[in-house]
Formats: C-alpha cells, structure tokens, sequence
C-alpha cells in the first residue's frame, strides 16, 4: 500500500477508495509502522515525553476512533491535539465549548438566501450554513463545560458519520476524528458528558502531570526565544495526507484477529457487568472497541496479528469511560482504573 506523502519515504502500492489488501505483505506492514512513528516524531517536537498517551491517540487514529483527553488545565491535551492537526495534511476545526453555546454552533444550520429568494419569504431558498463539525479533525476544547443538550450534539456525528439539519442529511468526509479535551469533574463549571455520548469515544486518555525533568523541558521550549504564551507548534511538520490515513485505517481493518483473542475481548467486557466496586458494565461496544484498538496497536507494532496483550494493554482507555463506579466504592476512595487493574487480572488470557 502507498502512503502517497511526499514527506514520508513509503514505496507500498495504494489501496484503491473502497478497496483493501487480500493479504499484508511484511514491507506493507513495516511501511506503515515507519509513517506511524514518523508522525509520532513530529509530535514529540511539541509534546514533551508522554508517549503513551501519543501512542494511544494514533492507534484511535488509525482505528477511526475518537478520543476524550481528560487532565487538569494546563498539561498539554490542546497542545497534543493541536500537534497531531498539524502534522496531518487533513482539515482541522476548533470549538471552544462554553455554557453558552449551542447545538447550531456545532452543526450548522439554515438560513434564508435572500438573493435567491428574490427578497421574499420563500422556504425553497433555505441555504445550509456548514458548522465547524465539517472538517476532518475537529477539537472539542473543554467540551465538558457546555451543558448536555449542546455536547449530545455531536452524538450522531460520532456514530453516524453524518449531520442533520432541517430534515438534511449531510454526510462527513473521511476521515473523521473528534479530539476532545476535558477537565476533571471536580474543576469548577463542568457537566458531566451523557453515556451515550462516552460510549461513542474509543479511548478515553488520561494526561497526568510531567515528571521533573520533563516539566524543566517544556518550560524550556516553551520560554526560548518566544514571548507571549503560544503553543510550540514551529517544529511540527506535515507527515501524512488524507489519502495515506485512509490507507492506514483500511490497513488495521485487515490485522489478523484469531477467535481466542475475540473472546478474550469479551470476556473482559462481560467481567465489568458482575465486577465488585461497579455499577454499571460496559455494553457491547466496549468489546468492539478493544479489538478495533488491538488491531491498530499491531500495526503500530509493525505486525500483521493481533496477540493478548495488544488487547490488555489498551483496555483501560477503552473502558474507563464505560464503566460507573458504585457508591459504596466512592465512598471509600476508589478508582476506576483501580478496579480495572484488579479485573484484567482476573480473567485469563488465551495462549495462541
């Protein structure tokens, strides 16, 4: 397959719209594993450290997943999201979500086309105004500090891969990737997401803080020779183009998954409904999303299986906004990743 990017030395034959290899070679493989870590080199130039969390954000990437990054402000989640727009010739969108911001911001909506309309009031002249959710990557900064009606907006967008206005149905260009940012629940003037909505992300990535000596390098690079309080960007080149990610995504679609490691998925998802300390389990989707998440992780890998691992490894980002920890477990100081932990251990893993 050909990543056709000028900027990515990759010689693979292209994968025509629509298409897909019926087998992948190891130098298919191997290509698409160097365009992947080339793009997560260019982000490096502005994310210090945090590399598991770029690596999750390029397999949701690949695995056409969105992603929810949660942190407290100021730990770089709009600077990773912003780094990633860059380093992709694709059409990127920023939504600045605020308690008073409507669904129609988001989507879009009709208005009336005078000139066609002659000046009069003709309903047959209604024009479609595109909101930002038109684009290929779209940042939802801080989406947890718009009220419910306006955040279930982009319900459909995520699922559907489409826009409702006025009765319209407008379909998105692919590929399509909602980024969105979060501050913790406890940070004052939140809302929590609906779970509908949580079910739609295919991670949920958690930016903790920097260790010392990469708390010493971001403020470095962030103070040398710059004033004001920009986000590093200069170094951030353009790696992949749209017709290369689309090829990246048809790629993972066709990673080998043998049937053991499907149940294991599942197995998994199934433990979250009956575990001690939850509430609610993750439904069906969170099967589906371990084993798309697996797939993309073994390509980043440069392999065309998926093994155990690849699937436990990525299984708190894919659950922990599936599950509801139970009262009692609050009370008593738990966390949700904590339990996920003790659960993953529980069930046993298939040896192939």
């Amino acid at each position: 397959m050909t990543l056709d990017d000028p900027n990515v030395n990759d010689t693979t034959k292209t994968i025509p719209p629509g298409g897909a290899p019926a087998a992948l070679g190891p130098s298919d493989i191997q290509r698409a594993a160097d365009a992947l870590a080339a793009l997560r080199d260019e982000i490096g130039k502005a994310v210090v450290g945090q590399r598991a969390v770029i690596d999750q954000t390029l397999i949701a990437l690949v695995a056409s997943g969105h992603v929810l990054i949660e942190g407290v402000p100021g730990v770089g989640k709009t600077l990773l999201a912003r780094a990633l727009a860059k380093a992709l010739t694709l059409e990127c969108n920023r939504v600045q979500f605020t308690p008073d911001l409507m669904p129609s911001d988001i989507t879009g909506h009709s208005v009336l086309d005078t000139a066609a309309a002659g000046g009069a009031l003709d309903l047959s002249a209604m024009r479609v105004h595109r909101g930002p959710v038109f684009t290929n990557l779209l940042l939802a900064d801080e989406i947890n500090r718009a009220p419910a009606k306006t955040q279930s907006a982009l319900l459909e967008v995520m699922q559907e891969y489409q826009v409702t206005i006025e009765g319209q149905t407008l379909p998105l260009d692919k590929p399509f990737m909602v980024l969105a940012t979060q501050n913790p629940l406890e940070t004052e003037g939140t809302y929590p997401l609906p779970e509908a909505q949580l079910d739609r992300f295919l991670f949920k990535i958690e930016v903790d803080y920097p260790s010392l000596v990469e708390e010493a390098a971001i403020v470095q690079r962030s103070t040398l020779q710059q004033a004001g309080d920009q986000l590093p960007l200069a170094g951030v080149s353009p790696r992949l183009e749209r017709r290369s990610v689309l090829a990246l995504q048809r790629m993972a679609a066709f990673v080998r998954v043998d049937e053991k490691v499907v149940d294991y998925a599942v197995r998994i998802a199934r433990a979250t409904r009956s575990w001690s300390g939850l509430a609610n389990g993750a439904g069906s989707r969170a099967a589906i999303a371990l084993v798309r998440a697996a797939r993309a992780a073994a390509l980043l890998h440069a392999r065309d299986f998926v093994t155990p691992d690849d699937v436990k490894q990525h299984a708190l980002p894919a659950l922990r906004h599936r599950v509801l920890l139970a009262p009692d477990a609050q009370l008593e100081g738990r966390r949700i990743d904590e339990l996920l932990v003790a659960l993953l251990e529980s069930v046993e893993a298939p040896r192939l």
